[in-house]
């Protein structure tokens, strides 16, 4: 029997226990105190064994529904049907996954859906690989979901429990997304601290919404008054373009609780180095070993770890980095995206470098980092 208790004792104030798990399992750890109605799953590598520890805390009661979809498309499908019906629902994919299911994460923006889903990042691109990877992160910056990218599995235990209060407040709900970068997260052990297991999420209040749920209390509607995708005219496009904006003005109120549950949207260390390392997810835990590496050898660098990417820290990233020399941004995937983001928001940034870069499945070692760092030094 579990007592329903406010998120900021479930956070910060009950006692923890230090277990040692793999990230999918810290998935589960997660989901059985978040006091989820309905989980719905499909498999897919590396997600597959999180999803189906879910299912085991089904069969102990812990979640009041659980089942399987046809595909990706279809699982994404059920949980928007779900989460319209005013349940707290709560599933993960990854990978081709995350590309099969596309379409329905800017749905579930616009239909303003306070959806939580864990992406277990992996290579998407030909050949087909399924190591890890984060290019499918690129994909989904504008599809007007939160996302959260953990770095490890104490990470992915406390952001996916956070990102339930965070989803639902009435000035927020939207979806987050919860990632972790697969393999690397997903299937090593490590040390997570938990709070007990008899404690769990107060429900969610689905009347809060800011759109009506569908549900036996209300009478039937439809989510336009007139469908205006028939129509071309004024007043089609101003009505889109204005719930677009109100979507994205939705991920920006939810900064304040972000920042209060995650304690801040980044972490910074030795913020005054002339040299800075800005990444996420698993480079964090390979660049802070880099730095402590490069302070031995008398280097002076910083290291900033991002926790949220959408919303990103845009202001904070412009002033740690205004007196910087070098920024350096390691990635585990192709494209660059991070890298491409902050050349985006800092006036003079040809100072941003966009390496290390891997990806494929390919580790990051610590070498390639100090090679940049002694680089940018000379």
């Amino acid at each position: 029997m579990q007592k329903v208790v406010s998120p900021e004792h479930l956070f910060f104030e009950a006692p923890r226990e230090q277990v040692f798990i793999t990230g999918s399992e810290a998935v589960r750890e997660a989901v059985r105190r978040a006091n989820v109605d309905m989980a719905i799953s499909y498999p897919i590598t590396p997600q597959s064994e999180s999803m189906h520890l879910v299912g085991d805390i089904f069969k102990e009661g812990y979640i009041r529904e659980y089942f399987r979809g046809e595909n990706e498309f279809a699982v994404m499908s059920a949980v928007a049907g779900a989460s319209m019906g005013g349940v707290r629902v709560f599933t993960a994919t990854g990978g081709p996954g995350t590309l099969r299911a596309f379409e329905l994460f800017s749905t579930w923006s616009g239909a303003r859906l306070p959806i939580v889903c864990a992406f277990m990042t992996r290579g998407v691109n030909s050949p087909l690989t399924i190591q890890p990877d984060t290019i499918e992160m690129s994909y989904l910056l504008d599809t007007g979901m939160i996302m959260l990218h953990a770095e490890n599995a104490q990470d992915l235990y406390d952001y996916l429990l956070k990102a339930f209060p965070i989803a639902e407040q009435t000035e927020v709900h939207i979806p987050v997304g919860v990632f972790a970068d697969g393999f690397f997260v997903t299937h090593t052990r490590e040390n997570v601290k938990v709070a007990p297991v008899d404690i769990k999420l107060p429900p969610y209040n689905a009347y809060s919404a800011p759109v009506p749920v569908m549900d036996m209390e209300n009478v039937p509607f439809r989510q336009m008054r007139d469908p205006f995708v028939m129509k071309s005219n004024y007043v089609s496009y101003a009505a889109h373009a204005s719930w677009q904006q109100e979507v994205m003005a939705a991920a920006e109120r939810a900064r304040p609780s972000i920042s209060s549950y995650l304690g801040g949207l980044l972490e910074v260390e030795n913020a005054d180095a002339d040299i800075l390392i800005i990444t996420s997810g698993t480079a964090v835990s390979i660049a802070r070993e880099a730095v402590a590496q490069a302070k031995q050898e008398g280097l002076n660098v910083g290291l900033v770890k991002i926790k949220c990417i959408r919303p990103f820290p845009t202001e904070e990233i412009r002033a740690l980095t205004k007196n910087a020399k070098a920024v350096i941004v390691p990635e585990f995937n192709r494209v660059g995206w991070l890298a491409k983001e902050i050349k985006s928001i800092i006036p003079d940034n040809d100072k941003v470098v966009g390496a290390p870069r891997v990806f494929g499945g390919m580790t990051m070692p610590t070498q390639s980092i100090l090679a940049e760092i002694r680089r940018c030094q000379a």
